[in-house]
Formats: C-alpha cells, structure tokens, sequence
C-alpha cells in the first residue's frame, strides 16, 4: 500500500541523512498515514479513509464532510465519495 493521504494528497518526499561529519546519504521522510473509521452525520454512515495525522486533526476540528467540501471548492481532487 502506498503512503498517500487520500485527503491532502501528503506523500513521502526525499532529502538526506547527515551525519556528525556532514556526510549526506539519501533517506525518505515518509508522512503519517493512519486508517482512520470517521462518521459522517449529514449522510448518517461511517467512511473509512487512510489519512495523515495532520488530516485528522484538521478533521476533528471541522468535520469530515466540511473538510472534504473545502478542499472540492478549492480545486483540490480528493477521490473521496461521501
């Protein structure tokens, strides 16, 4: 499985390991995906997303359906059907 938060699109960038030395070695910084069971009231289901922890803070702040609403009017493709 791929570590993309279906919500903001977050996905591992690359950059370097430096060392004591200053020796630099490639290395991935990898976001923190979790699945996550959110409910959602205006439609009166459970949605089951794999999102970033960042995400689900901005999630527990305004809501599922809210969040999902702002990103669709901002342009940004969420891939989420609610």
């Amino acid at each position: 499985m791929s570590k993309v938060c279906k919500l903001t699109g977050k996905k591992p960038i690359s950059g370097n390991h430096v060392s004591h030395s200053n020796r630099k070695t490639k290395r991935r910084f990898v976001p923190n995906i979790q699945k996550k069971r959110f409910f959602v009231p205006e439609l009166d289901k459970f949605v089951t997303l794999r999102v970033s922890t960042s995400a689900m803070r901005t999630i527990n702040k305004l809501g599922v359906y809210a969040f999902v609403k702002k990103l669709e009017s901002k342009g940004i493709e969420t891939g989420v059907k609610l």
